[in-house]
């Protein structure tokens, strides 16, 4: 058992660690030219690539399937999500030593949309986390049962760069905004409290489709 929740553990490290590479690429990209947003949003999808292809354990995706695994299954969710917590940690702990933070950087374009989810209420973040993994789930399901290879690619392209243009919000990238913007230590408090309600918000919207399914 130990051994087990140990590979989970960093199973789930590398998974938040590709969602920060993700990240690293919106936040370069967002207001680097116009439209720099949807392309950031695009190539955002680099990050769940690796993790779907690699079979890392990424909280978002593994909240869709809570109602086909025992009860147990809620201590390795919880597992995965500290794994994830710590792999986008350490990735923009290292960023934040290099040239691309600092004046302008990654880390002042992080801070700002930090500032907005800060502001948002408690209920619209569990929403707006509920709506992002709708699109997760199609991204992870699609990718999983697609019987076609470019469909399996285009559920994973498309669920991702959509959640990102919808401005929902994704528990595990948002670790990684926080993080890399320094408030996650300036403010741990603020950041765990509103990543507890994007994260609820993330196991409503992953399970809703499946759920529902079963009445079709």
């Amino acid at each position: 058992m130990v051994k087990e929740n140990g590979r989970l553990f960093v199973s789930s490290v590398l998974a938040g660690m590709c969602i920060a590479m993700g990240g690293t690429v919106f936040l370069r990209l967002k207001d680097a030219f116009p439209g720099g947003n949807v392309v950031g949003a695009l190539l955002f999808t680099v990050g769940l690539f690796v993790v779907c292809t690699r079979g890392y354990a990424l909280f978002t995706g593994k909240a869709c399937y809570i109602f086909d695994n025992p009860p147990a299954y809620l201590g390795k969710l919880l597992l995965i999500w500290l794994g994830n917590l710590a792999g986008t940690g350490f990735f923009a702990l290292m960023e934040r030593l290099t040239a691309i933070c600092g004046t302008k950087g990654i880390d002042a374009v992080a801070a700002g949309l930090v500032a907005a989810k800060i502001a948002n209420t408690g209920v619209s973040l569990v929403i707006l986390g509920a709506v992002c993994n709708i699109f997760i789930f199609i991204a992870v399901n699609g990718y999983a049962k697609n019987p076609h290879e470019l469909g399996k690619y285009l559920a994973l392209f498309l669920g991702v760069s959509c959640f990102i243009l919808c401005g929902s919000e994704h528990s595990v990238a948002d670790m990684y905004y926080w993080w890399v913007s320094g408030c996650m230590l300036a403010e741990p408090g603020t950041a765990f409290i509103c990543l507890l309600y994007i994260s609820l918000g993330n196991i409503l919207g992953g399970v809703l489709f499946p759920v529902l399914e079963r009445y079709i």
